[in-house]
């Protein structure tokens, strides 16, 4: 399970690795942009929250943490959607007790060589 850290909260928001991944591609996207964006995250069922809503603007500090030290493969499906809700009135709505990431059209990721 990853984590999302915004602004001075110190209480991560959980989400499923590679659901994270999928999200920050389309937040730092935006962000290069300097386009801002709301965040909803509904709460899994028995929760004592039903929806949280975060208002992202790229000059607040975003950190992104992941388990894995693999990068996930990404589903260039998901992207498509998320990019679309992120540019919607309405943002991006993440049902945290239903994600599910199916790699159906994988999307190359680059990873960077250390330089030595």
């Amino acid at each position: 399970m990853g984590a999302l850290y915004y602004g001075s909260y110190s209480e991560p928001v959980d989400i499923p690795d590679p659901l994270l991944a999928h999200v920050k591609m389309v937040l730092t996207t935006k962000f290069r942009r300097k386009e801002r964006l709301t965040l909803s995250l509904v709460s899994p069922a028995g929760s004592r929250r039903g929806r949280t809503t975060l208002w992202l603007d790229p000059s607040i500090p975003l950190r992104f943490v992941f388990d894995s030290a693999e990068v996930p493969a990404l589903d260039a499906g998901l992207l498509r959607e998320l990019a679309d809700a992120a540019n919607s009135v309405r943002g991006v709505v993440l049902e945290l007790d239903s994600v599910e990431v199916s790699v159906e059209e994988p999307v190359e990721v680059p990873v960077l060589a250390a330089v030595s």
